[in-house]
This record gives C-alpha cells, sequence and structure tokens, in this order.
C-alpha cells in the first residue's frame, strides 16, 4: 500500500513539475509583431488619449509584453516602450538593422562577397536561417546578414 501511494506522489510530483516547465517555456517564447503601414502611433497609454511617443514605418519589428484587448504594450530593439491598436500590428516577421552599419552578403559567411551595405534601422523581410546567418530581402538589396547584426 505504501509503495502504490508512493509511486502516486511521484507521478504527481513530475506531471505538475512538468506543467510548469512547459507554461514557463511558453512565458519565455516571445511573440512578435510589425507595423502594417507607416505612420503609426506608439503611445505612452492604451487609448487613443494618450501622448503619442513616436511615429513608426511600415514593417517596424515589436516584441509584444502586454495584451490589454485590442491595445498591446510592445518594446522595440532599444527598449522603448509604449502602446500600440493591435489592428495596426501583423505576425508578419521582419527584422531591423540594430548596429551603426553592416555587410550584407552574397552567401551565409564573411569570406563571402559583400553585395551592400546596412544602417541603423533599414528594416530586412528574412526568408532563411542558416546557422547565424539570415538571408533577407530589402527592396534595392538581397543577401545574407550575420543575425548579431539585426534584431529580433
Amino acid at each position: 500500500m505504501k509503495n502504490r501511494t508512493l509511486k502516486q506522489s511521484v507521478r504527481v510530483a513530475v506531471l505538475v513539475i512538468t506543467l510548469v516547465y512547459i507554461s514557463t517555456v511558453a512565458a519565455m517564447a516571445a511573440d512578435y509583431v510589425s507595423v502594417v503601414k507607416s505612420g503609426v502611433n506608439l503611445r505612452s497609454g492604451p487609448d487613443t488619449k494618450h501622448e503619442v511617443l513616436f511615429r513608426l514605418p511600415a514593417h517596424y519589428p515589436l516584441k509584444v509584453l502586454e495584451d490589454k484587448g485590442k491595445w498591446l504594450m510592445v518594446s522595440d530593439y532599444q527598449g522603448d516602450r509604449g502602446w500600440i491598436f493591435s489592428s495596426l500590428v501583423s505576425k508578419d516577421r521582419y527584422l531591423v538593422v540594430k548596429v551603426e552599419n553592416g555587410n550584407m552578403r552574397a552567401k551565409p559567411n564573411t569570406d563571402s562577397r559583400i553585395v551592400g551595405k546596412v544602417v541603423r534601422e533599414v528594416i530586412l523581410k528574412p526568408s532563411e536561417r542558416k546557422g547565424k546567418w539570415i538571408k533577407v530581402s530589402h527592396p534595392k538589396l538581397d543577401g545574407w546578414i550575420y543575425n548579431a547584426l539585426v534584431w529580433p
């Protein structure tokens, strides 16, 4: 009898630990969105009555920190925070260059030919990953960029 109770207790404990682990991993998985059009306001609070902090360009990527009905609290690659109306973002993935200057290359390695230069806050559309390299496109340029140069 004691042996059966101990086994049941162990099973329950393992189940609880597994559920806590799964919920922690899910909470740590960041949700990213991008702005659907240019000129969208990032506000100090979840209402149009709040101050406009920034006007964002199309496709600008944001990390969702909180969901409050039709409003999302978000942050950008610099850690700036604000509120945006949820219909003004999409789940489309975009990246923003977070360094002053960077190289885009023909292939995913530093020995590859440089096909162009990017500067801080240029927005890129990712299409493929190979290790720490991301294949990206921009209206004027396509190539590979090292992941440490972009966010998220």
